[in-house]
């Protein structure tokens, strides 16, 4: 998928900036997956990161406010669609509850900001999900989600850092 989306925007530090935005905003492609990958295209790391945070972060208001409305929606459409809404609420609630004890900021801001690599599930499209599952204010989940992501990339950013600096 990678390949194919910058091959379509071809080879230029804006076409990778644009891949790897484009890219971050991905359910499940983290920040820990796309840093790398943007300074494998080219792209000088500070840019990586930004674009990354800033990718993974686009989806987030619109997941809060519209996730609890297209789950209903599914449930309306046909069993399969239930069962997927289901699934995805039940595993929101049961992440999202556990992280809730210690504050609805506090656990969200952990969640994203510790980045796990290669598990998909612990990025700011998650916690935006489990945001909105929870009905949690906007200003709350936004807050945390974007501290947690900036918190995430400054990780991932050192840790690639540091493997440029050993490896090269």
């Amino acid at each position: 998928m990678i390949e194919t989306v910058v091959e379509f925007l071809g080879q230029s530090t804006a076409g990778g900036a644009v891949a790897v935005f484009i890219l971050s905003m991905a359910p499940g492609i983290g920040l820990s997956i796309m840093i790398p990958i943007g300074v494998s295209l080219g792209l000088p790391l500070p840019l990586a990161a930004l674009v990354c945070i800033l990718g993974n972060l686009a989806p987030v208001p619109i997941v809060i406010i519209f996730i609890s409305r297209i789950f209903k929606w599914m449930r309306k459409k046909s069993q399969f669609l239930a069962n997927i809404a289901d699934k995805f609420e039940e595993k929101s609630r049961s992440r999202g509850e556990s992280r809730y004890r210690r504050g609805e900021f506090w656990g969200l801001l952990i969640f994203v900001a510790v980045p796990i690599p290669f598990i998909p599930g612990t990025g700011a499209f998650t916690a935006a999900m489990i945001a909105g599952v929870l009905n949690t204010r906007m200003r709350t989940a936004v807050a945390a989600i974007v501290i947690g992501t900036v918190i995430s990339a400054m990780f991932v950013t050192l840790a690639v850092h540091g493997l440029r600096v050993l490896l090269f």
